[in-house]
């Protein structure tokens, strides 16, 4: 049975079709609660509710914890990155756990960074330990992943690209939102998450918008690779990837091999004086939105609004 977890700063919430039932946990992470499940299925049983409007939520996802995500593992965004899906390694980095937000809070862009970007992803929220060295099977999966989330995995390009480093350009304070709610699935639920629909909309235009079937490295596949190397405990945060629609773009090849002559230094004043012009990186102001769900509606992770806003 799924439940909609929510979370307010003095409490946790069970999403129910009238609103929202608090639950009676002493729970103050992610992982706390997790090990609470009695309590997250007697509040969904509740009648003490309030309306879920009325609630101002922060993130599911409680820090400190580990953000792992993967990169390019949509074949369309691989695609437009000028790279061959069949080629692309399954490759993973970090993120600081200081950059998850709510899922309503500004995206705040430091003063020093000029090319704003959005990746809408769906998040593994693990609900158990995974040591190195796990047997993962597509049984075994729900062992490990407790839910899902919504997830943006705000990018500072102008940072990423010439570091040719991901750390930094992913982890400003609030650059990853996450929310609003962790939805916990069972096993036959989880079964249908390359039915998911990943919608990402910039003031109402929609600029990504694609189900989980573009996805190339799927979680079983993902967390077998990444259990050669890497613990996760419950309450961690693992980002799946994001499809095409992102501002960025590849050049042309023609121009892709022309830059590839030139010194660096050059080369990437050229790639972001190009980039400059390009209208679909976030603005002071900008309103992104972004939802997950099956078409049908049977599973929904919500809908999250941010509003960017420039450091002065």
């Amino acid at each position: 049975m799924t439940f909609s977890v929510l979370r307010t700063v003095d409490a946790w919430w069970v999403r129910t079709p009238a609103g929202a039932a608090r639950i009676d946990t002493a729970a103050t992470t992610t992982r706390e609660l997790l090990a609470d499940r009695a309590a997250i299925a007697a509040a969904a049983e509740s009648t003490d509710i309030v309306a879920v409007e009325s609630l101002s939520l922060v993130s599911p996802v409680t820090a400190p914890c580990r953000v792992v995500a993967q990169m390019t593992n949509f074949a369309s965004h691989v695609k437009d990155s000028g790279m061959d899906p069949e080629t692309v390694p399954l490759t993973f980095f970090r993120k600081t756990s200081g950059s998850i937000s709510g899922p309503d809070d500004d995206v705040v862009r430091p003063a020093h960074v000029r090319l704003l970007d959005y990746e809408v992803e769906i998040g593994l929220v693990f609900g158990r330990e995974m040591p190195v060295g796990s047997v993962i099977g597509a049984e075994s999966l729900t062992d490990y992943i407790a839910g899902l989330v919504v997830t943006n995995d705000i990018s500072a390009r102008d940072v990423q690209l010439p570091k040719t480093q991901f750390y930094e350009a992913k982890s400003y304070p609030t650059f990853t939102p996450v929310g609003p709610a962790l939805v916990l699935l069972d096993a036959d639920e989880l079964k249908r998450f390359t039915d998911l629909r990943l919608r990402l909309w910039v003031n109402g235009e929609v600029r990504q918008d694609m189900t989980v079937a573009d996805m190339i490295y799927r979680p079983v596949q993902t967390l077998r690779e990444l259990t050669r190397f890497q613990r996760m405990d419950a309450g961690d945060l693992l980002l799946t990837g994001t499809p095409i629609g992102t501002a960025i773009s590849a050049p042309p090849k023609a121009v892709q091999f022309i830059a590839n002559l030139l010194p660096p230094s050059v080369k990437w004043k050229m790639f972001f004086q190009g980039q400059a012009k390009n209208p679909k990186y976030l603005k002071d102001g900008d309103v992104v939105e972004a939802a997950i769900g099956t078409d049908d509606g049977a599973i929904d992770l919500g809908r999250q609004r941010t509003v960017v806003r420039y450091a002065r």
